[in-house]
């Protein structure tokens, strides 16, 4: 079972968009290492917002 591209696409668009990183760079990690980057992303995004609110 192969992981779905369109999936791929879009976890490399919110990294890149995030940390600047570049394709090859995401493309190379491993998938487990790939979601821990997305979920600290979204620990950060969550983090801004909630302090957005507060101020």
């Amino acid at each position: 079972m192969s992981y779905p591209l369109e999936q791929l696409y879009q976890e490399v668009a919110y990294i890149a968009y995030h940390f600047h990183w570049s394709i090859d760079d995401i493309l190379s990690m491993e998938h487990d290492e790939r979601h821990i980057w997305l979920r600290e992303i979204a620990r950060i995004n969550k983090e801004i917002n909630e302090a957005r609110k507060r101020g």
